[in-house]
C-alpha cells in the first residue's frame, strides 16, 4: 500500500460500512419543521399536481427559492414512493458529493495521501454530516457549490491539458448554474466574489482568460434560463418578488427576522467543524502563507473561498446556522494539505481538544434533562440525556485512542478520530428522534386520520404546521396565519380565510349543518375559541397545538383513548408514518 493510506481491504471495508450508516441515517428520523416538512411537502405538491413550474406550499404559490431541491425530491418520491429518506436522499446525495469531490480534487490537485485526508476529513465534519441528513436547501447548494469550486481548481491546476482545462471549467459554470437553480443568485455571486478577491490577493489577472467566459457563459444560461423565462411567463409577480423582496433585501435588511450579531457564525463553525478544530487556524495560515509552485496557488483559492463566505453572511441582514456549511469542503482541503506536512502528530492537538470538550461536556450532561420548559417535554429531554451521555462517551473513548495513535505517529490516529466524530455526531443525531416527532406533531397522526375523509375540510388557525401535511398528504385551509405564505396570499386570497371571525361563522355553519371540519391551532387560539362557545371535540392535544372537531360537546377538553398526547410520552405509541 501507499505510505500513510490504508490497504484496499481496509479502504473497501470501512468505505462500506460508512456508506451502510449514512444510508440507514437518511431514514431513521421523523422530518423535522421547519425546512423538512416545507420542502418534503413542496415536493410532493410538485409530484401530485404535475406542476414543474411554479413552486408551491400549501397550494399557494412560494417564489422564496428556485425548485431545483423540489425537482429532484419529487423525482425521487416518483421513484421510490413518500417517506423520510427518500425526502433526505437529494441532501444525503449531495453530501456524498461533496465528500467525493474533496477528495478527488485533493488527490489530483495535491498528491493522494492529500485526498484521503479531505475526503475523511469531511466526512466526519460533525456539520457536513448533520446537514447531509436534513432536508434543507443549504446542502443541496453546498454541493454544486463544492462542485463548482473543484472543478475550478481541477481546471487550473499545474499540468492540466488544455482539453482537461475546457472541461473543468465547463463543470465548473455548471455548477454555478446548478447553484443558482438551488438557492439563487447567491450560487453566482459568492464564487465570483471569491474569484475577484483572489485575483487582486494574488494579482493574477491572467486567469480570467482561462475561464472560458463565452462557452461558460452559454453553459450557465442553457441550464438556467428556462425555468426563470417560464416562471416568468406563467406569474408575472415572479421576478421583482424573487430579485428584490428574497436577494437584495434579504441581504441589506432584517425584513425575515433572521438578524444577529456579527459572531454568530463563530460557535457554529466551532462546533460543525469538530474533531477537526484543533487543527482548524493551522489548515487556514497554511493556505494563506503557503506558496506553490507555479502560476496558481490552490491554497490561497481555498482560503479566500472560506473567508469571504464567512464574512459575506456575518455581516448580511439574514442569518441561519446553515448558511455557511459550503465553506466545509474547502476547510476540509486546507486542513488535509496542512496535516500532509505534518503527519499523524499533527493529531495530537485535535484529539486532545475533542477530549477535553467532551470531559467537560459530561458534567453537563445531567442538565439536559432539565432544559424542557413544559412538563410534557421534561420525559423527552430525559430521555434524551442518555443519547448525550453517549455522545460524549464515545468523544472521550475516541479522541483518547486518537491521542495515543498520534503520540506514536501511527497513521490510522485519523481514522480513529474521524470515526470518533462520526459516530458520534449520528448518535446525537439519533437520540434527538422524540423531541423530533414532537416538533412535528406526528404522535396525532392516528387520531387525525380517523377523523378525516378525503373532502373532510381541515384548518390551520394561528398557525401552520409545516410537518403534518407531508405526513397526513394533504394541504392545509391557513387562518389568519399567512406568515411565509403571504406574498403568494396575495396573489390568491382565495385559498384562506383571513379572520377568525370568518373562521368561527364556518365552522359554526359546518356543525349546524352536521358537516364534519376538523382544525389544528394553538392553545391559546383554542382557549379563545371555548370561550365564545364554539362546538370543538377535542381529538388531539399537547403544548403546541390543539386538535379539534366540529361536533360533541362544546367546550370538551378531555383526550380520546388511545391519544398520546397528554401523556407526556416521548412519541412513540402509535405506528409511525
Amino acid at each position: 500500500m501507499t505510505a500513510g493510506l490504508p490497504s484496499k481491504r481496509l479502504a473497501w471495508t470501512l468505505l462500506l460500512l460508512f456508506l451502510a450508516a449514512w444510508f440507514y441515517a437518511l431514514g431513521a428520523r421523523t422530518l423535522v419543521p421547519t425546512d423538512e416538512g416545507r420542502y418534503a411537502e413542496m415536493a410532493r405538491e410538485m409530484l401530485a399536481t404535475h406542476d414543474w413550474i411554479t413552486p408551491r406550499l400549501n397550494g399557494i404559490k412560494y417564489f422564496e427559492k428556485p425548485p431545483l431541491q423540489n425537482w429532484m425530491n419529487a423525482a425521487t418520491f416518483a421513484a421510490f414512493g413518500l417517506g423520510e429518506w427518500q425526502a433526505r436522499l437529494w441532501t444525503g446525495l449531495c453530501g456524498l458529493l461533496g465528500i467525493a469531490l474533496a477528495g478527488w480534487t485533493g488527490y489530483r490537485v495535491y498528491d493522494a495521501r492529500t485526498g484521503y485526508y479531505a475526503a475523511v476529513i469531511l466526512a466526519s465534519s460533525f456539520f457536513w454530516a448533520a446537514l447531509s441528513h436534513v432536508n434543507t436547501l443549504d446542502m443541496g447548494l453546498a454541493g454544486m457549490m463544492t462542485l463548482a469550486l473543484c472543478a475550478l481548481l481541477l481546471a487550473q491546476r499545474e499540468g492540466a491539458t488544455e482539453p482537461e482545462q475546457r472541461r473543468w471549467m465547463l463543470v465548473c459554470w455548471a455548477g454555478m448554474a446548478l447553484a443558482v437553480l438551488s438557492k439563487g443568485l447567491i450560487g453566482l455571486v459568492l464564487p465570483g466574489a471569491v474569484l475577484v478577491a483572489y485575483t487582486l490577493l494574488q494579482r493574477d489577472f491572467a486567469l480570467w482568460k482561462r475561464l472560458h467566459l463565452g462557452l461558460g457563459l452559454a453553459v450557465f444560461f442553457a441550464i438556467t434560463t428556462p425555468w426563470f423565462v417560464l416562471v416568468s411567463l406563467h406569474n408575472p409577480e415572479f421576478p421583482h418578488f424573487f430579485f428584490i423582496h428574497e436577494h437584495l433585501q434579504r441581504f441589506t435588511s432584517r425584513v425575515h427576522n433572521r438578524a444577529g450579531p456579527w459572531y454568530y457564525f463563530i460557535p457554529i463553525l466551532v462546533l460543525g467543524i469538530l474533531p477537526w478544530l484543533g487543527v482548524l487556524f493551522q489548515g487556514l495560515l497554511h493556505g494563506l502563507r503557503e506558496r506553490t509552485p507555479g502560476r496558481f496557488q490552490p491554497n490561497r483559492l481555498l482560503a479566500t473561498w472560506a473567508l469571504l463566505i464567512f464574512v459575506f453572511f456575518s455581516v448580511s441582514g439574514s442569518k441561519l446556522p446553515s448558511y455557511i456549511i459550503p465553506i466545509f469542503p474547502a476547510l476540509a482541503l486546507l486542513i488535509a494539505a496542512w496535516l500532509r506536512r505534518v503527519g499523524p502528530a499533527g493529531l495530537k492537538l485535535p484529539a486532545a481538544l475533542v477530549f477535553l470538550l467532551c470531559a467537560i461536556g459530561c458534567f453537563f450532561v445531567p442538565r439536559v434533562a432539565g432544559m424542557g420548559g413544559e412538563g410534557f417535554e421534561k420525559p423527552l429531554y430525559a430521555g434524551y440525556t442518555w443519547w448525550v451521555g453517549a455522545t460524549a462517551l464515545i468523544g472521550l473513548l475516541g479522541s483518547l485512542a486518537a491521542f495515543l495513535l498520534a503520540r506514536r505517529g501511527n497513521e490510522h490516529a485519523l481514522l480513529t478520530l474521524a470515526a470518533t466524530g462520526f459516530i458520534a455526531g449520528q448518535v446525537a443525531m439519533l437520540g434527538h428522534e422524540p423531541l423530533g416527532r414532537y416538533a412535528a406533531g406526528v404522535q396525532h397522526l392516528p387520531a387525525l386520520q380517523a377523523e378525516l375523509a378525503p373532502d373532510t375540510p381541515l384548518y390551520s388557525v394561528g398557525r401552520y404546521e409545516q410537518a403534518l401535511p407531508f405526513y397526513l398528504r394533504r394541504t392545509l385551509v391557513l387562518v389568519e396565519h399567512a406568515d411565509e405564505m403571504a406574498f403568494g396570499l396575495g396573489q390568491e386570497p382565495q385559498r384562506w380565510i383571513p379572520s377568525r371571525a370568518e373562521f368561527a361563522r364556518r365552522w359554526r355553519a359546518a356543525a349546524d349543518a352536521n358537516s364534519k371540519q376538523v382544525a389544528i391551532m394553538s392553545p391559546s387560539v383554542y382557549q379563545a375559541m371555548q370561550q365564545q362557545g364554539l362546538p370543538m371535540r377535542v381529538i388531539g392535544q399537547d403544548p403546541r397545538r390543539v386538535i379539534v372537531a366540529n361536533d360533541g360537546n362544546v367546550g370538551n377538553v378531555g383526550t380520546p383513548a388511545g391519544s398520546a398526547a397528554t401523556t407526556g410520552n416521548t412519541g412513540k405509541s402509535g405506528k409511525k408514518p
